[in-house]
């Protein structure tokens, strides 16, 4: 029986969990996660689409989201300081300092030591591409890159996942999803992958060995 091949989420599995990245935002630019994240639902509510998915599906350039964001969170607070935000370039100052998760990261790498393959499919913003595949370098090489930008459909849309499959040529059942949102390993479920909720580095590690029979990392 072929090994299957596992596919990390960037953001929250391989990247630190996302709250933590909202906290860290803040603490550089003075915007509290509550408003980023209600400003996020109000610029894609304009296109009647998901928090982030203006980005992730490449309807409007970091620039363009720059500008309605910063319009929205002023509107909500005429008072708001943003002298600190640079919204022009987001994915830089987001990503500023972010490592990969330690534990993710030697899990994909172990599973390449044996023999089995590995991918990245990840909601993801074409700008952003230097910095978030600067933090997974440690990582080494993968066998296919799938981004919701580039493909044009996002988790936990199912057409992402068989778009995923012909790209590395791997029938459904021979994938494993390891993502951080339960919505999205439920959609992969749903087209007959098998999938890993993250919610800690311990579980996760114990459930894909239960998976897959990868050693789970002491």
């Amino acid at each position: 029986m072929p090994q299957p091949m596992i596919w990390f989420d960037f953001g929250g599995v391989l990247s630190p969990p996302l709250d933590e990245l909202f906290d860290s935002y803040h603490a550089r630019t003075g915007i509290t996660p509550r408003q980023m994240k209600t400003a996020l639902a109000a610029v894609a509510a304009e296109l009647g689409v998901e928090p982030l998915a203006p980005l992730e599906l490449a309807l409007l350039t970091e620039a363009e989201w720059g500008r309605s964001m910063v319009r929205v969170l002023q509107e909500a607070d005429p008072g708001i300081d943003l002298s600190r935000a640079r919204f022009e370039e987001f994915g830089r100052q987001w990503f500023e300092g972010v490592r990969a998760n330690p534990v993710m990261v030697a899990t994909a790498r172990q599973a390449k030591e044996h023999g089995y393959r590995v991918g990245i499919l990840s909601n993801n913003v074409a700008e952003w591409e230097p910095y978030w595949r600067a933090i997974v370098a440690p990582v080494g090489e993968v066998d296919c890159i799938v981004d919701s930008c580039v493909v044009g459909v996002r988790k936990p849309d199912p057409e992402i996942f068989r778009r995923a499959e012909k790209e590395a040529g791997v029938p459904a059942a021979e994938c494993v999803l390891i993502d951080d949102l339960a919505e999205n390993c439920a959609a992969a479920r749903s087209v007959g992958w098998r999938a890993v909720h993250f919610r800690n580095n311990a579980r996760t590690v114990r459930e894909l060995a239960g998976l897959t029979g990868l050693p789970a990392l002491v």
